[in-house]
Protein backbone atom coordinates (compact mmCIF):
# COMPACT_ATOMS: atom_id res chain seq x y z
CA UNK A 1 0.00 0.00 0.00
CA UNK A 2 1.51 3.47 -0.96
CA UNK A 3 1.43 5.99 2.05
CA UNK A 4 0.63 9.79 1.53
CA UNK A 5 2.60 12.59 2.38
CA UNK A 6 1.87 12.88 5.60
CA UNK A 7 1.39 9.37 6.62
CA UNK A 8 5.10 8.94 5.20
CA UNK A 9 5.91 12.14 7.59
CA UNK A 10 4.24 10.22 10.78
CA UNK A 11 6.10 6.83 9.90
CA UNK A 12 9.37 7.81 9.08
CA UNK A 13 11.89 9.00 11.85
CA UNK A 14 15.45 11.25 11.43
CA UNK A 15 16.93 8.67 13.19
CA UNK A 16 15.96 6.19 10.41
CA UNK A 17 17.74 8.17 7.83
CA UNK A 18 20.58 8.72 9.86
CA UNK A 19 20.43 4.76 10.37
CA UNK A 20 20.09 4.78 6.64
CA UNK A 21 22.60 6.77 5.01
CA UNK A 22 25.54 5.87 8.00
CA UNK A 23 24.97 2.15 6.42
CA UNK A 24 25.17 3.38 2.56
CA UNK A 25 28.34 5.68 3.24
CA UNK A 26 30.00 2.37 5.52
CA UNK A 27 28.86 -0.32 3.48
CA UNK A 28 28.05 -2.71 5.99
CA UNK A 29 25.61 -3.17 9.29
CA UNK A 30 28.12 -3.50 12.04
CA UNK A 31 30.28 -0.64 10.99
CA UNK A 32 27.47 1.34 11.09
CA UNK A 33 26.53 0.05 14.73
CA UNK A 34 30.06 0.85 15.42
CA UNK A 35 29.63 4.48 14.28
CA UNK A 36 26.46 4.88 15.84
CA UNK A 37 26.92 3.84 19.10
CA UNK A 38 24.11 0.61 17.85
CA UNK A 39 23.94 -2.66 18.73
CA UNK A 40 23.70 -4.46 14.78
CA UNK A 41 20.29 -5.80 15.32
CA UNK A 42 19.03 -1.98 16.05
CA UNK A 43 20.56 -1.00 13.02
CA UNK A 44 18.94 -3.88 11.13
CA UNK A 45 15.51 -3.12 12.53
CA UNK A 46 16.07 0.60 11.57
CA UNK A 47 16.65 -0.52 7.78
CA UNK A 48 14.07 -3.01 8.05
CA UNK A 49 10.82 -0.83 9.40
CA UNK A 50 12.32 1.87 6.44
CA UNK A 51 12.01 -0.55 3.77
CA UNK A 52 8.59 -1.00 5.28
CA UNK A 53 7.77 2.30 4.97
CA UNK A 54 9.17 2.56 1.66
CA UNK A 55 8.24 -0.49 0.35
CA UNK A 56 11.44 -0.96 -1.35
CA UNK A 57 14.44 -2.74 -0.44
CA UNK A 58 17.40 -0.36 0.71
CA UNK A 59 20.27 -2.63 0.38
CA UNK A 60 20.81 -6.85 -0.55
CA UNK A 61 23.52 -9.11 0.71
CA UNK A 62 25.36 -11.47 -2.44
CA UNK A 63 27.13 -13.38 -0.77
CA UNK A 64 29.27 -11.76 2.59
CA UNK A 65 29.47 -8.37 0.94
CA UNK A 66 26.49 -5.76 1.01
CA UNK A 67 25.35 -3.75 -1.72
CA UNK A 68 22.82 -0.97 -2.48
CA UNK A 69 19.77 -1.67 -4.41
CA UNK A 70 19.05 1.34 -6.99
CA UNK A 71 15.98 2.28 -4.73
CA UNK A 72 18.53 2.93 -2.39
CA UNK A 73 20.44 5.09 -4.48
CA UNK A 74 17.76 7.22 -4.89
CA UNK A 75 16.82 7.36 -1.28
CA UNK A 76 20.78 8.35 -0.45
CA UNK A 77 20.41 11.18 -2.59
CA UNK A 78 17.26 12.97 -1.08
CA UNK A 79 18.63 11.82 2.37
CA UNK A 80 21.97 13.65 1.55
CA UNK A 81 19.94 16.84 0.04
CA UNK A 82 17.42 17.07 3.42
CA UNK A 83 20.51 16.66 5.83
CA UNK A 84 22.66 19.08 3.87
CA UNK A 85 19.82 21.62 4.08
CA UNK A 86 19.07 21.02 7.74
CA UNK A 87 22.96 21.67 8.61
CA UNK A 88 22.32 24.96 6.70
CA UNK A 89 19.39 26.00 8.98
CA UNK A 90 21.40 25.20 11.69
CA UNK A 91 24.18 27.30 10.63
CA UNK A 92 21.98 30.22 10.20
CA UNK A 93 20.64 29.78 13.39
CA UNK A 94 23.89 29.56 15.24
CA UNK A 95 25.20 32.89 13.21
CA UNK A 96 21.75 34.43 14.44
CA UNK A 97 22.22 33.63 17.89
CA UNK A 98 26.36 34.39 17.99
CA UNK A 99 27.04 30.66 18.84
CA UNK A 100 28.11 27.29 17.02
CA UNK A 101 27.38 24.12 18.66
CA UNK A 102 27.27 20.80 17.91
CA UNK A 103 29.75 17.79 17.17
CA UNK A 104 33.17 18.58 15.54
CA UNK A 105 34.28 15.03 14.16
CA UNK A 106 37.87 15.11 13.87
CA UNK A 107 40.20 12.18 12.55
CA UNK A 108 43.90 11.97 12.79
CA UNK A 109 47.06 10.75 11.75
CA UNK A 110 48.34 8.84 15.17
CA UNK A 111 51.67 11.57 14.96
CA UNK A 112 48.93 14.48 14.70
CA UNK A 113 47.31 12.84 17.83
CA UNK A 114 50.52 15.11 19.64
CA UNK A 115 49.22 18.50 17.57
CA UNK A 116 45.54 18.27 17.75
CA UNK A 117 45.32 19.28 21.61
CA UNK A 118 46.78 22.05 21.82
CA UNK A 119 44.68 23.49 18.78
CA UNK A 120 41.21 22.46 20.57
CA UNK A 121 41.83 24.51 24.02
CA UNK A 122 41.66 27.81 22.23
CA UNK A 123 38.90 26.51 19.93
CA UNK A 124 36.42 24.82 22.43
CA UNK A 125 37.32 28.48 24.80
CA UNK A 126 35.52 30.40 21.63
CA UNK A 127 33.22 27.78 21.43
CA UNK A 128 32.51 25.99 24.35
CA UNK A 129 28.95 24.50 23.15
CA UNK A 130 31.15 22.39 20.31
CA UNK A 131 31.50 18.79 21.75
CA UNK A 132 34.67 16.98 19.94
CA UNK A 133 34.85 13.69 18.93
CA UNK A 134 38.38 12.17 17.87
CA UNK A 135 39.69 9.31 15.63
CA UNK A 136 43.49 8.35 15.62
CA UNK A 137 44.07 6.21 12.50
CA UNK A 138 47.25 5.94 10.59
CA UNK A 139 47.51 7.12 7.29
CA UNK A 140 46.02 4.59 5.29
CA UNK A 141 42.94 4.68 7.25
CA UNK A 142 43.49 8.28 6.96
CA UNK A 143 43.43 7.99 3.57
CA UNK A 144 40.41 5.47 3.46
CA UNK A 145 38.47 8.06 5.96
CA UNK A 146 38.68 10.78 3.04
CA UNK A 147 37.33 8.64 0.48
CA UNK A 148 34.50 7.42 2.39
CA UNK A 149 33.39 10.92 3.17
CA UNK A 150 33.52 9.84 7.09
CA UNK A 151 34.63 12.51 9.49
CA UNK A 152 33.83 15.79 9.35
CA UNK A 153 38.09 16.77 8.95
CA UNK A 154 41.02 14.76 8.68
CA UNK A 155 44.16 16.06 10.08
CA UNK A 156 47.40 14.88 8.54
CA UNK A 157 50.63 15.28 6.94
CA UNK A 158 51.60 13.82 3.39
CA UNK A 159 48.13 14.19 1.74
CA UNK A 160 47.41 12.22 -1.11
CA UNK A 161 47.81 13.79 -4.59
CA UNK A 162 45.33 11.60 -6.85
CA UNK A 163 42.11 13.05 -4.78
CA UNK A 164 39.90 16.49 -5.01
CA UNK A 165 41.09 17.67 -1.78
CA UNK A 166 40.80 20.59 0.09
CA UNK A 167 44.16 21.35 1.70
CA UNK A 168 45.32 23.79 4.81
CA UNK A 169 48.84 24.02 5.80
CA UNK A 170 49.13 25.19 9.16
CA UNK A 171 52.02 24.26 10.95
CA UNK A 172 55.62 22.22 10.07
CA UNK A 173 55.88 18.96 11.40
CA UNK A 174 59.43 18.48 11.69
CA UNK A 175 60.86 14.53 11.59
CA UNK A 176 64.31 14.09 13.60
CA UNK A 177 66.69 11.43 14.40
CA UNK A 178 66.82 10.12 18.06
CA UNK A 179 69.14 7.69 19.85
CA UNK A 180 69.20 6.64 23.74
CA UNK A 181 71.09 8.87 25.92
CA UNK A 182 74.26 6.67 26.09
CA UNK A 183 74.52 5.97 22.72
CA UNK A 184 77.94 6.11 21.12
CA UNK A 185 76.68 8.50 18.28
CA UNK A 186 75.05 10.83 20.89
CA UNK A 187 78.29 12.16 21.75
CA UNK A 188 79.55 13.57 17.80
CA UNK A 189 78.61 16.97 16.83
CA UNK A 190 77.87 15.48 13.61
CA UNK A 191 76.41 12.30 12.28
CA UNK A 192 76.92 10.83 8.74
CA UNK A 193 74.21 9.27 7.03
CA UNK A 194 75.31 5.95 6.72
CA UNK A 195 76.50 5.71 10.22
CA UNK A 196 73.01 6.41 11.64
CA UNK A 197 70.98 4.31 9.01
CA UNK A 198 72.98 0.72 9.20
CA UNK A 199 72.23 0.66 12.65
CA UNK A 200 69.05 -1.39 14.11
CA UNK A 201 66.36 0.96 12.85
CA UNK A 202 62.97 0.95 15.13
CA UNK A 203 59.94 1.61 12.64
CA UNK A 204 56.30 2.59 11.91
CA UNK A 205 54.06 -0.11 10.40
CA UNK A 206 53.56 0.36 6.16
CA UNK A 207 51.12 2.71 5.64
CA UNK A 208 52.55 5.53 8.31
CA UNK A 209 52.95 8.67 7.23
CA UNK A 210 56.52 8.55 9.45
CA UNK A 211 57.70 5.78 7.86
CA UNK A 212 56.91 6.86 4.48
CA UNK A 213 58.66 10.29 4.41
CA UNK A 214 62.05 8.17 5.67
CA UNK A 215 61.70 5.82 3.09
CA UNK A 216 61.46 9.06 0.67
CA UNK A 217 64.23 10.45 1.81
CA UNK A 218 66.12 7.76 2.20
CA UNK A 219 65.59 6.95 -1.41
CA UNK A 220 66.74 10.16 -2.52
CA UNK A 221 70.08 10.25 -1.11
CA UNK A 222 70.01 6.33 -2.29
CA UNK A 223 70.76 5.23 1.53
CA UNK A 224 69.97 1.66 2.74
CA UNK A 225 68.26 1.22 6.25
CA UNK A 226 68.37 -1.91 8.46
CA UNK A 227 64.67 -2.27 9.96
CA UNK A 228 64.89 -4.21 12.97
CA UNK A 229 61.33 -3.62 14.09
CA UNK A 230 58.32 -2.79 12.82
CA UNK A 231 56.05 -1.02 15.81
CA UNK A 232 52.60 0.25 15.37
CA UNK A 233 52.89 3.74 17.78
CA UNK A 234 55.05 6.67 18.47
CA UNK A 235 54.89 5.40 22.10
CA UNK A 236 55.71 1.88 21.13
CA UNK A 237 58.61 3.11 18.97
CA UNK A 238 60.19 5.61 21.80
CA UNK A 239 60.01 2.96 24.25
CA UNK A 240 62.36 0.89 21.92
CA UNK A 241 64.41 3.79 21.17
CA UNK A 242 64.40 4.53 25.17
CA UNK A 243 65.60 0.76 26.04
CA UNK A 244 68.56 0.63 23.84
CA UNK A 245 66.93 -1.75 20.93
CA UNK A 246 67.54 0.89 18.09
CA UNK A 247 67.74 4.06 17.07
CA UNK A 248 64.55 6.01 14.75
CA UNK A 249 63.27 8.95 13.24
CA UNK A 250 60.51 10.45 14.90
CA UNK A 251 58.26 13.11 15.14
CA UNK A 252 60.08 15.84 17.67
CA UNK A 253 56.73 16.57 19.40
CA UNK A 254 56.37 12.78 20.52
CA UNK A 255 59.45 13.04 21.86
CA UNK A 256 59.71 16.52 23.41
CA UNK A 257 59.40 15.85 27.14
CA UNK A 258 62.08 13.15 26.86
CA UNK A 259 64.66 15.38 24.88
CA UNK A 260 64.09 18.15 27.38
CA UNK A 261 64.53 15.56 29.79
CA UNK A 262 68.29 14.01 28.70
CA UNK A 263 67.23 10.61 28.38
CA UNK A 264 66.62 10.52 24.69
CA UNK A 265 68.95 12.68 22.17
CA UNK A 266 68.44 14.51 18.61
CA UNK A 267 71.19 13.80 16.58
CA UNK A 268 72.70 16.54 14.17
CA UNK A 269 72.59 15.18 10.76
CA UNK A 270 72.45 16.75 7.24
CA UNK A 271 69.27 16.62 5.37
CA UNK A 272 66.87 16.94 9.14
CA UNK A 273 64.92 17.70 10.67
CA UNK A 274 62.64 16.81 7.70
CA UNK A 275 60.28 19.11 7.48
CA UNK A 276 56.38 17.99 6.37
CA UNK A 277 53.34 20.40 7.13
CA UNK A 278 50.43 19.27 9.38
CA UNK A 279 46.90 19.97 6.84
CA UNK A 280 43.41 20.32 7.58
CA UNK A 281 42.07 17.64 4.76
CA UNK A 282 38.43 17.13 3.49
CA UNK A 283 36.94 16.42 0.42
CA UNK A 284 36.68 19.22 -1.97
CA UNK A 285 32.66 19.12 -2.42
CA UNK A 286 31.97 18.09 1.48
CA UNK A 287 29.32 19.84 3.31
CA UNK A 288 31.37 21.36 6.19
CA UNK A 289 28.88 21.09 9.38
CA UNK A 290 29.49 24.43 11.48
CA UNK A 291 31.47 23.12 14.55
CA UNK A 292 33.71 22.01 11.46
CA UNK A 293 33.43 25.22 9.44
CA UNK A 294 33.96 27.28 12.69
CA UNK A 295 37.25 24.84 13.04
CA UNK A 296 38.78 25.53 9.89
CA UNK A 297 38.05 29.57 10.33
CA UNK A 298 39.69 29.40 14.03
CA UNK A 299 43.10 27.80 12.49
CA UNK A 300 43.52 29.68 9.43
CA UNK A 301 43.01 32.95 11.90
CA UNK A 302 45.47 31.81 14.34
CA UNK A 303 47.97 30.02 12.43
CA UNK A 304 51.16 32.95 13.21
CA UNK A 305 49.83 32.12 16.66
CA UNK A 306 50.00 28.34 16.58
CA UNK A 307 53.64 28.32 15.07
CA UNK A 308 54.70 30.73 17.75
CA UNK A 309 53.07 28.15 20.64
CA UNK A 310 54.97 25.35 18.99
CA UNK A 311 58.32 27.14 18.20
CA UNK A 312 58.20 28.09 22.11
CA UNK A 313 57.76 24.13 23.06
CA UNK A 314 60.37 23.83 20.45
CA UNK A 315 62.92 25.27 22.56
CA UNK A 316 64.86 23.10 24.83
Amino acid sequence: MAYSFSQLLNRLSFRQLQVFITVYQLRGYSKAAEKLGLTQPAVSSQIRHLEQVLEQPLFEYIGKKLYVTSAGEQVAGFVKSMFADLEDMQSTLSEMTGSVSGILDLAAVSTAQYVVPHLLVGFLRQYPRVRVKLTVVNRSKAIAILDENLNDLVIMGMVPEDRLLSVMPFLDNELIPVVHAGHVLAGQPIVKHEDFFLLPMLVREPGSGTRHAVEAFCSEQKISINPLMELGSNAAVKHGVLAGLGVAVMPRLSVQLELEKGILHQLSMDGFPLRRSWNTVYPRNKHLSPAAEAFLSYIELNIPSIKEHFENLYKI
